[in-house]
């Protein structure tokens, strides 16, 4: 994968295995640092540790909010493990790049 030539983005390739680069990400964040991740638990990790997390269609997670969003992701987990179809997120639009762009706008011009 390539990453843009700027000193603020650079990739990491870690071990195979389960939630590898998520225990990577959070062990090298730092407290006030922004991470974008649909990743419920990872999300959590990252508010747990002092960071700021902010989903791809620009909602962010808090710690207000992260507890229920946990709750919902593992009911719909056991329901699948069950056998239901649940259905999956709604498509990606045009929307949700306009609403994630606005969240991290005003992240970034709160920053300096």
């Amino acid at each position: 994968m390539k990453t843009p030539p700027t000193p603020y983005v650079r990739a990491i390739q870690v071990p195979a295995g389960l939630d590898v680069a998520d225990k990577k990400i959070v062990q090298d964040m730092q407290s006030g640092d922004l991470v974008i991740t649909a990743d419920i638990p990872l999300a959590s990790d990252v508010i747990e540790k002092g960071g700021h997390a902010l989903d791809p269609r620009g909602e962010f997670y808090t710690p207000d909010n992260i507890r229920e969003r946990l709750s919902i992701r593992n009911f719909m987990e056991e329901l699948r493990s069950g056998g239901v179809e649940t259905g999956g997120p709604a498509s990606f639009g045009q929307g949700d790049r306009q609403a994630f762009a606005n969240q991290l706008d005003r992240f970034l011009a709160r920053q300096c």
